[in-house]
């Protein structure tokens, strides 16, 4: 799985959390969540993270084959 920057970026301004505040929901390092958001295949569960870091479904922030 791959996190679409631009979703997650709408997601992350949405929610009205700062990265780190949002990490910090996750339950995971600001630097794993970064780590992640850049990962060309990031592991499912780790998408879950970071959905979870924003409150939003998994589906709202990762790549689409029509994107």
């Amino acid at each position: 799985m791959r996190i679409d920057n631009t979703k997650f970026e709408i997601a992350l301004a949405r929610s009205g959390l700062t990265i780190g505040q949002a990490a910090e929901r996750a339950g995971i390092s600001r630097q794993r969540f970064s780590v992640i958001l850049n990962q060309k295949n990031a592991t499912p569960r780790a998408v879950g993270n970071i959905a979870r870091g924003v409150g939003v479904d998994v589906t709202e922030i990762i790549e689409t084959e029509d994107h």
